[in-house]
């Protein structure tokens, strides 16, 4: 994380930088508001701390310059001021300051006040992270878009339901839910690596093609591994290169790509897993129709214990009428769609 500070004060550009560097980051520093703002120029920082009083170009003007660019990349701004009022703070917010840090600095609070932001940017970068991969998904296949929007909606409900059962109530949690639901996009992202031949043809697959498809989970659990090496930092990925490698998994140990047994496969999957085979029983495919919510139960419920987790289906079981209500929900808006 690269990290701009500003201040026309030496001695707390030394502060700042020994404090800073002695953490790991990488620092660069500007004298005056004039070199500070050509350096965010750079798009190179995502942290700028900021003296409020600077030769050139003061903290607040650095502030309103930085949000009136409208930045792709949202750069977290610290304030250094020696102003305690609340006057000041409304100031600095309504100029566009993220937080402030009042002089004399105590180096501990600075640390925290930089993670913090550095929250609130790994926030922002996951989910844009996450959506431009769903995006190339979708682009491989008309029919995934809505594909998508329903599973993370399904696998949304049915943790929620699940997290009511003792045994998980512990493991899944508020952040747990919400992780399952931006990360579930990408549990196809390997088709993207599938040949139009196979991918998009129109009747069943042969033997060798299905091969061919089955190795969706392998590639797009390494092309989620790539990118997560590229950011080290992005600890959500780990959930969506389990759901790409393990929603086709089955809990009797006879699916792939590992053949995984019962609690071998992560829950993300089992609960993936679920979801997914009820969305593709329920909507047309090209060489089949859609099955009735009815039937979909049925399906899910005879395949508990050997296909499903057990548990997920008694959880699924509990909440299915919310999956019928967003299948006819989705149907309904994308058929609106289709006639505008």
């Amino acid at each position: 994380m690269k990290i701009l500070i500003a201040d026309d004060d030496p001695n707390t550009i030394d502060m700042l930088t020994n404090t800073l560097e002695a953490f790991g980051y990488d620092v660069t520093s500007a004298c005056d508001g004039i070199e500070a703002s050509s350096l965010l120029r750079t798009g190179d920082y995502r942290i700028f701390i900021s003296d409020w009083q600077m030769p050139g170009k003061t903290g607040l003007e650095l502030c309103k310059e930085i949000r009136d660019r409208g930045l792709d990349n949202y750069i977290y701004v610290i304030l250094l001021t020696s102003f305690s009022s609340m006057e000041g703070v409304v100031q600095g917010l309504e100029s566009g300051a993220d937080d402030f840090l009042t002089k004399p600095f105590n180096p501990a609070e600075l640390i925290v006040r930089i993670r913090a932001g550095e929250r609130i940017i790994s926030l922002e970068s996951r989910e844009m992270t996450i959506f431009s991969l769903a995006k190339l998904a979708e682009s491989r296949d008309k029919e995934t878009g809505d594909h998508l929007e329903r599973i993370r909606t399904y696998v949304k409900i049915l943790a929620e339901e699940l997290s009511k059962q003792v045994e998980f109530h512990d493991i899944i949690d508020g952040e747990y839910v919400k992780l399952l639901y931006l990360t579930s996009p990408l549990h196809d992202i390997g088709k993207v690596a599938i040949a139009d031949s196979v991918l998009l043809k129109p009747g069943r697959l042969t033997t060798e093609e299905f091969e061919v498809m089955k190795t969706h989970t392998t590639l797009g659990a390494q092309t989620l591994a790539e990118v997560a090496t590229c950011y080290p930092s992005a600890g959500y990925l780990k959930m969506a290169i389990d759901i790409a490698l393990t929603h086709h998994e089955r809990y009797d140990g006879k699916g792939y790509p590992n053949r995984l047994i019962g609690d071998e496969i992560p829950l993300c999957g089992r609960i993936t897993a679920v979801a997914d085979v009820y969305d593709a029983l329920t909507s047309v495919r090209v060489y089949k129709d859609a099955y009735s919510h009815e039937t979909a139960v049925e399906i899910i419920t005879r395949d508990s214990g050997t296909h499903f987790d057990p548990r997920i289906v008694r959880a699924f079981l509990g909440c299915q009428d919310r999956f019928l209500e967003i299948k006819n929900q989705l149907n309904c808006e994308t058929s609106r769609t289709v006639m505008a």
